[in-house]
């Protein structure tokens, strides 16, 4: 099950539409003008647009079962205690003072350009159920981070 909120829900939904009412005719398209030119033993063009639709439905049937899958979280049951998914966390580094704000959200919704992380990167672990002013030490890839809450809001 997937938790994620209506925003990320209805952007899914939508990209799944974009995909089945666009791109599957392109594709198919693509299959059929390949198919054209000839002879598909040694048609590279023909093999190509199949392995892109293949790729395709792929992604497709994957966005409907994250949808099926999902459960869209009720704003307003949330609180801002301690950090969840759909929390704002502002955060300070302790090592460098810098300070940090991320969104924790589904992986579907994860956009790091937005300050959007998903709930199953390290970060986000280390940050569950924790209150403003506790301090965490998180292991990521690149070593230990050392972390100050410093406000918690739900948007």
């Amino acid at each position: 099950m997937a938790y994620m909120s209506q925003e990320g829900y209805d952007n899914l939904v939508a990209e799944l539409n974009r995909l089945e009412s666009i791109e599957r005719p392109k594709a198919s398209a693509a299959i059929a003008e390949a198919r054209d030119k000839g002879d598909l033993s040694e048609n590279s063009e023909y093999d190509a647009a199949k392995e892109a639709q293949a790729h395709l439905e792929d992604k497709i049937n994957k966005m409907k079962l994250t949808i099926a899958e999902a459960k869209i979280v009720d704003v307003s049951r949330l609180s801002a205690n301690m950090v969840q998914i759909l929390s704002k966390v502002e955060m300070t580094n302790l090592k460098t003072k810098s300070k940090m704000t991320y969104t924790i959200v589904s992986e579907s919704e994860a956009d790091l350009k937005a300050g959007k992380i998903s709930i199953k990167t390290p970060i986000a672990q280390g940050l569950l159920n924790k209150k403003v002013g506790d301090e965490v030490e998180i292991k990521i890839p690149a070593g230990t981070i050392h972390l100050r809450i410093d406000n918690i809001s739900i948007e």
